[in-house]
């Protein structure tokens, strides 16, 4: 049997985590084909699920909502989502919220682009034959109100991105649904 990678979150400091909860996937469970890509062979739906989330820090200012597949065969995963910039306010967020253009997100919020090299939610399509990928949806409760602050724009890398959550996050909640074909 082959090892499966580490969660990315596995290599950061480790900080208090919270809950994050959807009508639409579940921890471990196989994701439907909503949340599947409508490319790279796939003719899922591709919307994003929805997510809500409670129980993280008060002096959240904050959060990031990220999805990332670590059984990607690419030696680096696959970034399938990275938004930024969600008012603390915000708790949740609907079913195909996170599309291109970003009419549907929060005031404020944007993403950068993700693996797919466009800037929203790109579904599962990991190769058939494949063991089960994982998808880790993770909401990240920052210290700061927004990171263009620090000069994230809808340009930046998920990598970039990545490094400015890994000095921000003061608490991290996931939900890890799965999908194969």
């Amino acid at each position: 049997m082959t090892q499966r990678p580490p969660l990315p979150y596995d290599f950061m400091p480790p900080v208090p985590s919270f809950t994050v909860e959807s009508n639409d996937v579940r921890d471990g469970q196989q994701m439907s084909d909503a949340q599947v890509y409508n490319s790279f062979g796939m003719s899922g739906d591709n919307i994003s699920p929805h997510l809500r989330w409670h129980g993280f820090p008060p002096q959240t200012k904050s959060f990031a909502v990220t999805c990332y597949d670590p059984d990607a065969p690419t030696g680096s995963g696959f970034w399938h989502m990275v938004l930024l910039d969600v008012p603390a306010t915000v708790t949740e967020l609907p079913a195909g919220s996170v599309t291109e253009g970003g009419t549907g997100l929060p005031e404020g919020a944007f993403c950068v682009r993700n693996d797919y090299g466009t800037r929203d939610f790109g579904g599962a399509a990991p190769p058939a034959g494949d063991a089960p990928h994982r998808y880790v949806f993770a909401v990240h409760a920052l210290d700061l109100a927004d990171l263009k602050s620090q000069g994230l724009g809808p340009d930046a890398s998920p990598a970039v991105a990545g490094f400015n959550l890994r000095f921000h996050t003061i608490a991290r909640g996931m939900i890890v649904p799965v999908y194969g074909h």
